[in-house]
């Protein structure tokens, strides 16, 4: 039997969606090396197990650029370096039940603890058919906990009557809740009713709300981790406090102006996930890289306005020139 009360646990904390690092060159490979830089930044900077959470080949990891193979690389990249000093999920968003299944078989093979599942897009499916979806994934591999994502956006809506159903699933541990905000306030009525039966993952940036006892969130999807890893690690620190009046200045003063700048690239130039993340992470020396087309590389065209969005915010280890401390990074072997 999955030990689900286990599993909830280690989900708490920052829910952290690592870029997959592409080399410069033709097809734009996986970059292994990057990769691993990147972990140990994050790792070296203390976001361990007690705190996160992290998700590999998921949307910021570009998975639907990704084939099959490389989406298991990717996640057994992140498994080897971690070394089990932090929870790792895999993203294993698909069209298909029967790749869904390979994908939980695979988590399983390499030690992912967690598969992120949401409901099949491009068609518009049924709640029947998206809760035997969830099911076969479950079936498939019983032991890995599975983390359904709301992707209102591309899919069916969940309603509060399909998280019922899939509460009944044991391995279905984590829900990672965004909805469309209407006064019914969906997003209150799930967390509220379902925060016992599910580790709720608050997709929608209301963590100063949704940490609060009466909703029960206890964990949080968090993009400045991949460039500041400690701006999440006292973001936990603040909701184990339940210093909400914290929680509500962090989001305003450190994280809006990151995601406002999101927004503006997603409806002027490209969109995608994680582009803004690898332009982050290049600024402060990190070795990174574009994201796979469709979306366009936006590194050039940003770079300014996103040095002084981070300068704004007061994140760390800005470099004055990132793209020279980049080259001597690669150069002396660091990146």
């Amino acid at each position: 039997m999955v030990d689900s009360e286990r599993l909830k646990s280690e989900l708490e904390g920052c829910y952290v969606t690592i870029p997959t690092p592409f080399r410069d060159e033709p097809g734009l490979p996986v970059d292994e090396d990057a990769l691993r830089t990147h972990l140990r930044f994050l790792i070296d900077a203390g976001l361990s197990g007690d705190y996160a959470t992290f998700l590999a080949a998921g949307a910021a990891g570009d998975f639907s650029t990704m084939t099959f193979d490389e989406r298991v690389a990717v996640a057994s990249i992140v498994v080897d370096e971690v070394a089990g000093r932090v929870p790792v999920a895999m993203g294993a968003q698909t069209t298909s039940t029967f790749e869904l299944q390979r994908l939980a078989r695979a988590a399983r093979e390499i030690g992912v603890k967690f598969i992120q599942v949401s409901c099949p897009f491009y068609f518009t499916h049924t709640e029947g058919d998206f809760e035997a979806f969830v099911r076969a994934a479950a079936e498939a591999e019983p032991d890995i906990g599975i983390i359904v994502y709301n992707t209102f956006w591309t899919s069916s809506n969940l309603s509060f009557d399909m998280a019922q159903r899939l509460a009944e699933i044991p391995s279905v541990v984590g829900l990672k809740w965004a909805t469309p905000r209407t006064d019914a306030m969906e997003f209150e009525d799930m967390t509220s009713h379902f925060s016992d039966r599910f580790t709720i993952i608050d997709n929608n940036l209301f963590f100063a709300f949704s940490a609060m006892p009466a909703l029960g969130a206890r964990a949080f999807e968090v993009h400045n981790c991949n460039f500041w890893p400690e701006w999440g690690m006292r973001l936990v620190d603040q909701v184990r406090a339940a210093n909400y009046a914290e929680i509500g200045r962090m989001l305003v003063d450190e994280a809006m102006p990151f995601y406002k700048l999101w927004v503006e690239i997603e409806q002027d130039f490209t969109s995608g996930d994680g582009y803004l993340d690898k332009l982050c992470m290049e600024l402060v020396g990190l070795p990174s890289s574009r994201c796979r087309p469709p979306t366009q590389d936006i590194r050039e065209r940003y770079r300014a306005k996103t040095l002084a969005m981070m300068k704004a915010i007061g994140a760390p280890r800005i470099v004055a020139d990132a793209t020279l401390e980049l080259r001597s990074a690669q150069g002396s072997g660091r990146a």
